[in-house]
């Protein structure tokens, strides 16, 4: 603060916040994505009850002593009656309260303050359904009391081809899903591991198409693949002469098996847990054969006034299809800081 002028330092000295005016950008930056692999690649449908049920059905193994007499009686039965499965709905929501004043003031990064809640609000519960749509959550009916509805994630569908840890699957006693049993220990994935789940999904009739999982393990596959072990992939540099740029090829985000072609998603919307150390789920799948359902989409509805506010309830009465769990695999419990290996 100099003595013999009045400089800045003694226009923000003056009491109670001084005479500067605030230099704040008028713009919001945000860093969190609303991308939502898996909602955007799988279907969707409509329920008419709490309940979605669906029946599933496939071809008996081919009888290689299919053989009868000529001219012989038809005997035996071959038909059969498929199964019957369903899922639980589940209501999540986002409320909204902002006051009359909050909502007529002048603020930075957005016109009305009410319209920009709603609709950042309205984003974080599509991104609550990507999340536990893959979370590992057994299904679970609403009671109307103490007890709210849960669709049963992924996780808690796949049961024919999985690795590591115990499958839980459908309960046809109960009618729902029993969440998926993981091992004490998480574990490294491998190579033989992808394609272990691929060749299984296959011969169980599914195209998988689709490895999807968190970022890190996304990023450790890529990497095994350039190394000596993988003898897939291999760094290369574009090293032409012409007027582009010169582009580093560092990254593989699709995988040729013998049984199918896997497109490599990442989702930073999948949950990891923690087992000795943190993992998460590799699924490997077929699009075909999963959608998200709804009894109510996506709503805004207006709540009783109590004051000077507005009040707004955001919901989505939503349940997750498994169309046939048998399309899918699951490779449980990965460590997401262990090494990819070849076995």
């Amino acid at each position: 603060m100099s003595t013999s002028n009045l400089d800045s330092a003694d226009l923000k000295g003056v009491a109670f916040g001084g005479l500067i005016r605030e230099d704040v950008m008028n713009k919001i930056w945000d860093i969190s994505k609303i991308p939502l692999p898996f909602t955007d690649m799988v279907g969707t449908g409509s329920a008419k009850n709490e309940y979605k049920e669906w029946t599933t059905d496939e071809l008996a193994v081919p009888d290689i002593t299919n053989a009868v007499v000529d001219g012989s009686d038809a005997t035996g039965n071959d038909t059969k009656t498929g199964a019957r499965v369903g899922n639980h709905h589940q209501i999540s929501d986002k409320v909204v309260r902002v006051s009359y004043r909050a909502d007529a003031s002048d603020t930075i990064g957005r016109a009305k303050e009410l319209s920009y809640q709603l609709m950042r609000r309205q984003q974080e519960l599509r991104r609550d359904v990507e999340a536990i749509s893959l979370l590992n959550q057994a299904s679970v009916a609403d009671n109307g009391d103490a007890i709210a509805g849960k669709a049963g994630g992924l996780p808690s569908w796949i049961e024919t081809t999985t690795v590591n840890g115990t499958p839980g699957g459908f309960n046809t006693g109960t009618g729902l899903t029993v969440a998926y049993t993981y091992d004490a220990a998480a574990v490294g994935l491998t190579e033989k591991n992808v394609r272990d789940v691929v060749e299984g999904v296959y011969q169980e009739g599914g195209d998988p198409t689709k490895m999807m999982t968190v970022p890190a393990i996304i990023r450790l596959f890529s990497e095994y693949l350039f190394t000596s072990s993988a003898r897939v992939a291999s760094l290369m540099s574009d090293q032409g002469k012409s007027a582009e740029k010169a582009t580093a090829l560092g990254s593989v985000n699709v995988f040729v098996t013998d049984f199918g072609t896997l497109t490599m998603i990442p989702n930073r919307l999948q949950q990891t847990y923690t087992a000795t150390t943190t993992a998460a789920d590799v699924f490997i799948l077929d699009p075909e054969y999963l959608s998200l359902c709804y009894l109510k989409g996506y709503r805004t509805d207006s709540l009783a006034k109590t004051g000077l506010a507005e009040n707004r309830q955001m919901s989505v009465d939503w349940s997750l299809i498994v169309n046939t769990e048998k399309a899918h695999g699951i490779i449980a419990n990965i460590d997401i800081a262990t090494a990819v290996v070849a076995a």
